[in-house]
């Protein structure tokens, strides 16, 4: 089979989606089966509009830029697709020659991928999907390309604010993370800590229900030992019946807007303890600095783009490229390919072993698993603590 390749973004960016983009493209380039490389400016809904970008002649040293660059180079989207879309889409691919079809994102992506490629059987057009998530929560993959960039920005961020924190220590301070329903991002501010009892003192994820009279309680109580606390907390936060702590602002399908957590537990600290608190949200800058990106994630992010148009020029149909781990000490894995079926997509959540939920803490083989992935060491800041007598 011969003809052109299209690549689609879907959901948010992170910092190395354009590295599996750059992946992609320079495997594209050395495949007989590929005539033009095609990426669709701005995710599905860009591609029904028949907004196309040509990205076979862009100058390499252009190209060489992707790696680095954070955010959608192409454009992204979460667009809501009827299945009268997904024949349409069909139908376009087949009018401008695309036989071959990758789709970068996570589970509504994959989703998305899968009925694409059931709707393309019999039209000589293969579908697959490239991994990207920095909520960390596709299964079937060790890991997800976005994710370590994120945990690495988030860890090193805390340990930044948590400097400030003791120096003036007067107030508790609440960082809130990405995560719908998954911890993996809030708990890997556990990389924050260079020694027993440094900062994050607290980290609250969305797989425990959250109680407000014990999580006052555990505050009061490092207040008054520290006079400075910082707490981690996901933006996903649940009551035990599984209400959201804060309602979210806006929902519009699988898209939710989360209302300010952190500004709501500051609140709470502030109108129940009478201690000075205060809210930080570091939002999209988590996921779209190039400053903190991991080295590591960005290099398997290349390697999955790479694989992934192997994958799709041999004709295996709604497969995706996944990362398994051969070892962790010393780091090292491989790259896969899966088929996308419900477990895929499926979300999954950070695992009870990984939680402490008595102490609103993380277990340290978390950070075990999670510290070869964010790509070397987070840096180091002078302790001062000897007094004259």
């Amino acid at each position: 089979m011969k003809g052109n390749l299209l690549i689609m973004h879907g959901g948010a960016p992170t910092a190395v989606i354009n590295a599996s983009l750059f992946g992609a493209i320079e495997e594209a380039k050395k495949q007989s089966e590929i005539d033009r490389i095609l990426a669709s400016d701005g995710g599905t809904g860009g591609f029904l509009a028949g907004n196309i970008i040509d990205l076979t002649d862009i100058p390499q040293e252009k190209l060489d830029l992707l790696p680095q660059t954070p955010g959608s180079a192409i454009g992204t989207s979460r667009d809501h697709l009827n299945r009268e879309d997904y024949t349409l889409m069909a139908e376009k691919l087949q009018e401008l020659g695309i036989a071959f079809v990758l789709m970068t994102g996570g589970n509504g992506t994959m989703d998305t991928c899968r009925k694409l490629s059931d709707v393309c059987l019999g039209r000589d057009i293969v579908v697959c999907g490239i991994p990207k998530t920095m909520d960390n929560d596709l299964s079937k993959t060790d890991h997800s390309p976005g994710f370590a960039s994120a945990a690495r920005y988030l860890a090193g961020s805390v340990r930044e604010v948590a400097q400030d924190v003791k120096g003036l220590a007067i107030h508790v301070v609440v960082v809130e993370s990405f995560g719908r329903d998954a911890g993996w991002l809030a708990a890997s501010s556990i990389l924050a800590r260079e020694q027993t009892g440094d900062a994050p003192h607290m980290i609250l994820c969305p797989e425990t229900a959250f109680n407000e009279e014990a999580f006052l309680s555990r505050v009061k109580a490092l207040y008054e030992e520290k006079r400075g606390v910082v707490v981690v907390a996901s933006e996903g936060l649940r009551y035990g019946d599984g209400k959201p702590i804060v309602d979210p602002i806006f929902t519009a399908g699988r898209a939710t807007y989360f209302g300010d957590v952190s500004a709501y537990l500051a609140q709470l600290i502030i109108k129940r303890l009478g201690i000075k608190a205060r809210s930080e949200k570091p939002g999209i800058l988590g996921r779209s600095s190039s400053a903190w990106m991991s080295t590591v994630d960005r290099d398997e992010a290349i390697a999955c783009g790479r694989e992934a148009v192997k994958l799709v020029t041999s004709g295996k149909h709604a497969h995706m490229t996944a990362i398994e781990r051969v070892s962790t000490e010393p780091y090292e894995s491989r790259i896969i390919s899966i088929p996308i079926d419900d477990e895929v997509i499926k979300e999954r959540v950070l695992p009870d072993l990984y939680i402490d939920a008595e102490h609103f803490n993380i277990d340290p083989m978390y950070g075990t698993w999670l510290s070869p992935l964010v790509g070397g060491d987070l840096g180091s800041f002078i302790i001062i603590n000897g007094k004259i007598r």
